[in-house]
């Protein structure tokens, strides 16, 4: 083969190969693309330094807070708001509100769909009371998993449309995803439904029907891992929630705590100092 025709088949093999290059960047870039709008999940997590300091999130509150999220109060205000996730009623939620209404404590209590069909007098009981009901969807998926805002909404406007059925009165649009499992997606559709949503800075294993923690136990985490501006986690199926309640209030009153509502939180901005965190947990913790 003679030197013109080398350089000519070179040429070529030049061209195919640069072109392949420019086309494969290409469609890799255009790949990446549309594996982006895919949702990406999370697990709710903390992480607890010392005690009586505020966890860490596995997200920042001011992260959080352009979403209109929330985990967490004001670092410098000894204020409690305590929130209840209500799966199912058997038999304990009315000791839980008892023990409120002693204490002239205002509670959230996030609800799905069996806890409104099942339990109508104690929703009823709950705004009556002065109580927020917020919503926990209706058929408590795995929410990080809806990536269409019309399955979203369905779960969430569910939950609104036999809430009020129930009272009469509006729901307030506050949101907790089940499980603490989420998206960044999750929090846009739920911000441009005109929710809030909350996750928590302090909660313990709770919801085991047939494994309930002891008092000591529960006292263990509940009074240990308090902190300003502690967005506390309980589940009302809970019977050690409902037997300590009262006696729990009490002692953190002791502690020089107070209590406030989720409306207040928001109403009141935040002010956060996240500490350097020594222990990781699951949402679950």
């Amino acid at each position: 083969m003679g030197k013109g025709k080398k350089w000519c088949l070179l040429a070529v093999v030049f061209v195919v190969l640069f072109g392949f290059g420019r086309w494969s960047a290409h469609k890799a870039a255009e790949w990446q693309s549309t594996f982006a709008v895919v949702p990406q999940s999370e697990n709710w997590g903390l992480g607890f330094g010392a005690e009586g300091t505020q966890p860490t999130g596995n997200a920042s509150a001011e992260e959080l807070k352009a979403y209109d999220a929330y985990y967490i109060g004001d670092a410098s205000d000894k204020c409690i708001y305590l929130t209840f996730d209500c799966g199912y009623e058997n038999g304990n939620t009315a000791a839980i509100l008892d023990a409120l209404k002693k204490n002239e404590v205002k509670a959230t209590f996030f609800t799905v769909g069996h806890f409104l069909e099942t339990s109508p007098e104690l929703v009823k009981r709950m705004a009556a009371e002065g109580h927020t009901v917020g919503n926990h969807t209706y058929n408590h998926p795995d929410m990080s998993s809806i990536a269409d805002m019309a399955s979203f909404q369905k779960e969430i406007e569910d939950v609104e449309k036999l809430y009020e059925q129930i009272t009469g009165q509006k729901m307030t649009k506050f949101y907790r995803p089940p499980q603490g499992k989420y998206s960044v997606m999750n929090l846009k559709m739920a911000k441009e439904l005109g929710y809030h949503t909350f996750f928590w800075s302090l909660a313990y294993v709770d919801w085991y029907e047939d494994k309930q923690p002891t008092k000591d136990e529960a006292f263990e985490k509940l009074l240990g891992r308090i902190h300003p501006g502690a967005i506390v986690l309980l589940h009302s199926t809970s019977k050690t929630n409902g037997e300590i309640l009262d006696e729990l209030i009490g002692k953190w009153k002791e502690m020089g705590y107070h209590f406030g509502t989720l409306q207040e939180l928001c109403e009141g901005g935040l002010s956060v100092t996240d500490g350097t965190s020594t222990e990781h947990m699951a949402a679950t913790e």
